[in-house]
């Protein structure tokens, strides 16, 4: 039994009840929150941007500078004790690593012409006999050439030296320092003492090299075998180096090598023809002159090049010194001139004109890795400085470029965001 008030309030029950239903119906299910992807590079320069983590609570404050340096400290250390491991790996295989480092110096000369060789449709390996071959001849001619002429002026520049050391004692005599005899021996005798110290250390220096080889014999075959194999198959050897690395790194270290060797082998030749002009250059002022060593004079102005800036200089002083032995002040005077325009030509015209932008190195730079490569290892660290700091230089460049992170993550779309599947 229902009364009319049940009644009514039944009504308002079920009324209540279908707006609810409907209520139901037309409220659509809450949608997941969408998920942003954010790149893996725009994480990582947030995290290095982000302001260091605040210290827990009770714990002494630390300012954000010092614990800026801090982290940057622990890391510089960490390099510089990975650089000491590596230096210290070098000395101790320093019996293997320089006849290495020489073959691959020969290599990045001599693919050029392996490479032409073999595109005149000349068998890969009759191509690297001929470049070979070629290099000795070139190199032992000039071997030949030097005693050749040495032996042919030695007399005449004995005589020749002897009368320029009596005219210069008799001119101090009679000068207005007024040197005795007793004096000018004891100067001639310390000058003769720093002579014989200096020609100790380049003789050390030149039995590093034969130490670094362990023998001639031994060095020069080592040599030989590692030029022939990167030859036939550098690639191979290169790829088989990149696999020891982590998968993840070996994009970046395949990019830094190849930008690496294409500086290094531009770098080579560019030597080759900047150690060329200084001793045509020097050469034909020595001829010029009249001295008689001039053809010698420029072969070892041309070998002692390919140390950048210090071995120029020091075989221009050279023939300085024998233009004031053999000629007198004026002609080493105007050698003097000579050798200073050759250097100007080469550091301001010939340089930038065929080295360009790649592979320069500042001098200053230059002069501060030969200095500290003869400082650690003599001769050979002085001859391998330049080109090592010229291709590490590139290397890390390329790697902070990120420019190798195109290989990991393929094709960009046109909005510059990685295509799909890459």
């Amino acid at each position: 039994m229902h009364l009319p008030w049940h009644r009514g309030r039944a009504d308002d029950d079920a009324a209540t009840s279908t707006g609810s239903a409907d209520l139901d119906v037309s409220v659509a299910p809450p949608r997941a929150p969408s998920v942003t992807v954010v790149p893996e590079a725009a994480v990582a320069s947030a995290a290095a941007v982000a302001p260091p983590a605040p210290s827990p609570p009770g714990a002494p404050a630390v300012p954000p500078a010092m614990q800026l340096a801090g982290a940057w400290g622990w890391r510089l250390l960490v390099v510089a004790g990975c650089l000491a491991v590596a230096g210290w790996l070098i000395a101790t295989l320093e019996e293997i690593v320089v006849p290495l480092l020489i073959a691959i110096l020969i290599c990045a000369l001599l693919q050029p012409v392996v490479r032409l060789l073999t595109r005149r449709r000349l068998p890969h390996w009759l191509a690297i006999i001929i470049a070979l071959l070629g290099l000795v001849v070139v190199v032992g001619g000039l071997l030949v050439l030097v005693v050749t002429q040495v032996r042919a002026g030695a007399d005449d520049l004995t005589a020749k030296g002897v009368a320029s050391y009596d005219a210069l004692r008799e001119f101090l005599r009679t000068s207005p320092l007024q040197l005795t005899d007793r004096e000018f021996d004891q100067y001639v005798g310390q000058a003769g003492q720093a002579l014989q110290d200096a020609s100790q250390q380049i003789l050390s220096g030149v039995a590093a090299i034969g130490s670094a080889a362990g023998h001639v014999l031994a060095g020069g075959l080592l040599t030989l075998f590692a030029t022939i194999f990167l030859l036939i198959d550098g690639r191979g050897v290169w790829h088989w180096v990149v696999a020891l690395f982590p998968r993840a790194a070996r994009p970046a270290v395949d990019g830094a090598g190849l930008a690496g060797w294409q500086t290094l082998a531009s770098f080579v030749r560019v030597q080759v023809v900047v150690a060329a002009a200084n001793a045509v250059g020097i050469g034909l002022f020595a001829a010029f002159l009249g001295l008689p060593l001039a053809i010698p004079i420029a072969i070892l102005v041309f070998l002692a090049s390919f140390i950048p800036v210090i071995g120029a200089i020091v075989t221009g002083a050279l023939a300085v010194l024998l233009a004031l032995v053999v000629a007198g002040p004026v002609q080493a005077l105007v050698m003097l001139g000579g050798v200073l325009i050759v250097h100007l030509l080469e550091a301001h015209v010939l340089q930038p004109l065929v080295m360009g932008g790649a592979v320069r190195v500042h001098p200053l730079a230059v002069v501060f890795a030969v200095a500290a490569g003869s400082l650690v290892a003599g001769i050979p660290g002085a001859l391998f400085a330049v080109p090592t700091a010229a291709t590490v230089n590139v290397m890390v460049k390329h790697v902070a470029s990120g420019r190798w992170r195109a290989a990991v993550e393929g094709p960009a779309l046109p909005d510059g965001t990685p295509a799909k599947g890459a």
